[in-house]
């Protein structure tokens, strides 16, 4: 098994297309922070802007808000819309991509089951989804960190702001990563399952954005009928709760309680979805296939 996975990870990455998502990623991630380098000020104007009718902000808090843990907080907010597409352009490729190539038969004649062969192609997509927010994480949030500094956590809400102090950050971000990448293996596993009913990756990877578009119209959507109805069943209503690592709790005083998490259930309960969806997938996915005649 080790073997596969080791085959089928030289097979990704030895294909030029798979670093055009590393690529993309650094792009992003550098106009962002080359921006907010040189026009930061007029982005926190902007940021406090809603705000600034019912707080007052000095100019001294305005400039520390500007740090490392904020710029990466943004960029999160703007990569892990976009990053479902880059894990489905390798995901979606994995079965219809032998398929199309004429050399899923060949791979089916190795000594090993289809469930097996299905488990090292899925744990490939994953390790390539893992690899692709790794990348993102070192370039969003440690190059932030090394380029802006670091300082206090200051996030928006609607109702007020968020704030946690600089010692209370760093593990939050850990575990929203950690949560991110549950999120992305959903769509990888979506991805994967779509694969296997087509001899040509296109399909699989158009169907998956337009499953994800069309479910997070759904899930943004503030339709009183929608919000009891359909998006609790939703996927990607759940895989935007990794912001809830940033809300925290406060005391009655209204002073931030330090490692706090305001609703933990609920992101958990939301993690558990996604984990359900991703063994739902899964094992559809294996489950067509072991049933699939292959003719290529």
């Amino acid at each position: 098994m080790l073997k596969l996975l080791k085959i089928e990870l030289f097979k990704i990455f030895k294909r030029p297309r798979t670093y055009i998502a590393f690529g993309a990623i650094a792009a992003i991630v550098f106009l962002i922070q080359v921006a907010l380098k040189f026009d930061g000020k007029s982005y926190v104007d902007l940021l406090m802007s809603n705000l600034s009718g019912s707080f007052e902000f000095s100019d001294d808090f305005k400039g520390r808000l500007l740090n490392g843990y904020l710029i990466c907080f943004v960029i999160l907010n703007t990569l892990l819309i976009q990053m479902p597409l880059l894990v489905a352009l390798i995901a979606g490729d994995s079965i219809a991509g032998e398929a199309n190539m004429g050399t899923l038969r060949l791979s089916l004649t190795k000594p090993v089951s289809r469930t097996e062969y299905m488990l090292v192609k899925f744990a490939a997509s994953v390790v390539y989804t893992l690899a692709l927010l790794i990348w993102m994480a070192a370039l969003a949030l440690f190059g932030s960190m090394l380029i802006f500094g670091t300082n206090d956590l200051v996030v928006l809400r609607s109702e007020g702001i968020e704030q946690m102090k600089s010692f209370d950050v760093l593990w939050r971000y850990f575990a929203a990563f950690g949560y991110a990448a549950v999120a992305l293996t959903t769509v990888s596993a979506l991805a994967f399952l779509l694969s296997v009913f087509a001899e040509n990756s296109i399909g699989p990877i158009i169907a998956t954005m337009s499953i994800v578009i069309v479910f997070t119209i759904l899930s943004e959507m503030n339709i009183p009928i929608y919000d009891t109805t359909v998006k609790p069943y939703l996927f990607t209503s759940h895989m935007v709760a990794w912001k809830g690592f940033f809300y925290v709790k406060a005391d009655a005083e209204g002073t931030t309680i330090n490692g706090s998490i305001e609703n933990l259930p609920a992101v958990l309960k939301s993690l558990g979805i996604l984990v359900a969806y991703i063994i739902l997938f899964f094992s559809t996915a294996v489950w067509v296939f072991r049933k699939k005649d292959i003719l290529t």
